[in-house]
């Protein structure tokens, strides 16, 4: 009979087997990141215009940074020995994990890495290699060489290169382990001068955190380090090196259950099953156990939290709380360093990187974290110490924290001066509406408004309360049942509390109940709404409750649409504050794509636009996209190529064209075109030489709803991009109608554009 399991893991190797295999071999590729089209850019790339940058950079080699990649490059430097759960295997077989390691570097600090298998067991011949490479990188990640030969690579490195050497199985699993530490201390109330460590293992990842540990407090005389040998102690010579004799303690030979008595900590690098049951329980209260040995740690995780419920557990495994996992470090510590012209990571800049991801953990979890671990608990406890490595924070947190200890310690050679800048900056490389959302935000600060929330029971709503409390000077207003906020804000671990951060209105039992629905029924009266269907409505639409808010000047702007179809809510919402010349003009989408904005109308609106709001949607657009700073270029799109075609589309943008021709307008559009023509300068001039419009088209207007939403989709599902809005436009800025797809961070997006005071966008 076939025991299912094994037809399970069978399963799961083909699938990564065939995952790297497939669409093409291995993870990385290499790409030009200048164009190469015609014989000017080959010129400019390789002879004769390669040799002016070879020639500044002889002359001042600090210029390689400006004119190469080497200072966003780093190297993955292994032999293959001391391959994560796997062990000697050699360098072409550790390819695969160096090009993983390769892919992280990428994926969470944007930085480019080239990985290198060297075929060298000796470590002065590994490290002569290493420094060989120099010219090429601007740092250098040593990665799976055995101990003790990593010890000697590691320091030979450092003594000969100017750039920084980071052995991350050393250093990496120390920082983090540091950070778990501090947080688990700071939990059980302790001190690090008063803690009693035992640790068993001795290895390159042991040693690198018994040392942190140290330099973050704890006194060497409370470390017992134990082996295969059993205590490291003074006078013993088997299986000793000069790393583990720095932890020798006095007296003769001992074992891990000789030592395990009243510990604090126990930290384990080692392997399956050295901690026992009644050594858990002969530990300290509330003890402290890093179980780190993959995949089968020192102790099970169940096994550990039934002998001990107090305890405060982490491992190596994903499918445990506090999963110590480097990449919550050196993709980070990397791009701190590179960003300062680092010469080494030191002391400082580790130190920097543990206090950074321990605060961050402390913090409140942010809606990205949360989204990409769905069920989990991310709120600062026991089974929370460390952050996640989805949490797009831990770039502008870890890394300035690192960058700015470089420059504290002196190893900087070009500090930063503005180190508020640099951590926006980074942030920006993150959450990609960052950079083009500053004006807009800057705006929002200059007033303090009132925005209420239709759906405030929405976790996502509730995430961008939150936010809009820590970044903005609004406040947020929030429609829903009082008691299903609390609790959901209390499962998503934030700190958020009623009447004082936020106001609830309960369309329950909300002491205005009558105000408002008399104000409904007022407006609505002679538009078939009897009394009792005004009553009915302010107990059940949460949106038309809102726009009433907003009419009676109880608040400043609406956002609703989490969950619901637009133009329902855009009924209610044109129905209460459709009034004093304001009316639904269109709603317009920024798509932030890789070379930049984008702006698409209008997406929900009309479904088939006349020509006069066509033209009227032109004018809101261009109105809309100054906000962000961005001066508008707008293509009127058809499939109608400057009046080639007499199609409906065709017609009806020349017409808007016409009538935009007839007012004296201060920003550029052109029309009636295709969208290719729109976005390429070079194939519109063919068609038409005189064109009015310079550069590629930042704005898109289509004919339709269908078309422009089909683009919008198109771009957001097939070219990564992402979206802020739909923006109401011709409101007021009185109210914006969201999509049920929109995240908490574009909720927050949204609110700061509803924040802007209506005196300077309409």
């Amino acid at each position: 009979m076939t025991d299912p399991t094994d037809d399970s893991q069978a399963a799961q190797r083909q699938a990564a087997l065939h995952y790297h295999q497939h669409p093409k071999p291995g993870k990385l590729e290499i790409r030009a990141t200048k164009p190469l089209a015609n014989g000017r850019d080959l010129a400019r790339a390789y002879s004769p215009g390669v040799a002016d940058a070879s020639t500044a950079i002889h002359e001042n080699p600090e210029t390689a940074r400006d004119y190469t990649a080497r200072g966003n490059l780093v190297a993955v430097v292994s032999n293959g020995t001391a391959v994560l759960g796997l062990g000697n295997i050699g360098a072409l077989a550790s390819k695969p994990v160096m090009e993983g390691k390769a892919v992280l570097f990428k994926k969470f600090a944007g930085i480019d890495c080239f990985d290198i298998e060297v075929n060298e067991s000796d470590p002065r011949r590994l490290a002569d290699i290493v420094c060989a490479l120099e010219p090429t990188f601007g740092a250098i990640n040593l990665e799976d060489i055995k101990a003790p030969d990593c010890f000697v690579v590691e320091r030979l490195c450092r003594e000969r290169m100017n750039i920084p050497v980071f052995h991350d199985d050393q250093h990496g699993t120390a920082i983090v382990v540091g950070a778990a530490a501090l947080n688990a201390l700071r939990l059980t109330g302790r001190d690090w001068g008063d803690i009693k460590v035992v640790s068993t293992g001795g290895g390159a990842a042991g040693i690198a955190c018994l040392n942190m540990l140290v330099t973050l407090g704890v006194k060497r005389e409370n470390v017992f380090l134990c082996d295969l040998a059993g205590l490291v102690h003074e006078g013993r010579t088997e299986d000793m090196t000069e790393e583990k004799a720095a932890f020798a303690q006095s007296g003769g030979p001992r074992t891990l259950d000789d030592v395990i008595e009243g510990a604090d900590l126990f930290l384990g690098l080692s392997g399956p099953g050295v901690l026992k049951p009644e050594m858990v329980a002969r530990m300290s209260a509330k003890p402290i156990i890093f179980a780190l040995a993959n995949p089968n740690p020192e102790i099970v995780y169940d096994l550990a939290k039934s002998t001990a419920p107090d305890a405060v557990i982490a491992t190596g495994r994903s499918d445990h709380p506090n999963q110590v996992n480097n990449v919550l470090c050196f993709p980070f510590i990397f791009r701190g360093a590179l960003d300062v012209g680092a010469t080494e990571i030191n002391e400082a800049m580790k130190v920097g990187c543990v206090e950074g991801i321990a605060a961050l953990a402390r913090a409140t979890t942010s809606a990205e974290a949360a989204a990409a671990y769905q069920g989990e608990q991310l709120t600062f406890g026991a089974d929370y110490l460390i952050p996640k490595p989805f949490d797009p924070r831990l770039m502008g947190v870890v890394a300035s924290a690192v960058a700015e200890a470089a420059m504290e310690s002196g190893v900087a050679t070009r500090p930063i001066d503005d180190m508020k800048a640099y951590k926006a900056n980074l942030d920006a490389s993150v959450f990609k509406s960052s950079m083009i959302m500053r004006p807009v935000f800057a705006a929002a600060a200059q007033a303090q408004r009132r925005i209420v929330f239709a759906e405030g029971e929405d976790e996502r709503v509730l995430r961008a309360a939150h936010a809009m409390i820590e970044e903005t000077t609004d406040i947020p207003i929030l429609i829903g049942r009082p008691d299903v906020i609390d609790t959901r804000i209390e499962r998503a671990g934030l700190a958020l509390v009623v009447d004082r951060d936020f106001e609830v209105v309960n369309p329950e039992s909300d002491p205005r109940y009558r105000d408002y629905w008399e104000t409904y029924h007022a407006l609505m009266a002679r538009r078939g709404v009897a009394t009792d269907l005004a009553r009915a409505v302010m107990r059940t639409n949460t949106t038309a409750i809102g726009a009433v808010m907003v009419h009676r000047g109880e608040a400043d702007s609406l956002i609703c649409g989490t969950f619901g179809q637009f133009l329902w809510h855009l009924r209610y919402v044109t129905d209460v504050l459709g009034q004093g010349g304001l009316h639904p003009v269109g709603a317009l989408s920024l798509m932030i794509l890789e070379d930049g904005p984008l702006f698409i109308a209008d997406t929900h609106v009309h479904a088939q636009p006349t020509p006069d709001q066509i033209a009227e949607t032109v004018i809101a657009c261009a109105r809309h996209v100054r906000r962000f700073g961005v001066e508008p270029r707008i293509a009127l799109c058809s499939g109608s190529q400057f009046g080639n075609l007499d199609s409906a589309s065709g017609q009806c943008m020349r017409a808007a064209m016409a009538r935009l021709d007839a007012m004296a307008l201060d920003f550029q559009y052109e029309g009636e075109m295709n969208v290719d023509a729109a976005l390429d300068p070079e194939l519109r001039a063919r068609f038409l030489a005189d064109c009015r419009m310079n550069g590629p088209a930042n704005v898109l207007v289509f004919a339709s709803t269908d078309a422009a939403g089909a683009t919008r989709n198109i771009l957001k599902a097939r070219a990564g991009g992402l979206e802020v809005g739909p923006i109401l436009m011709g409101m007021g800025n009185k109210a914006h109608i969201v999509t049920p797809s929109i995240t908490a961070r574009g909720l927050l997006n949204i609110s700061a554009l509803a924040g802007t005071p209506v005196t300077h966008y309409g």
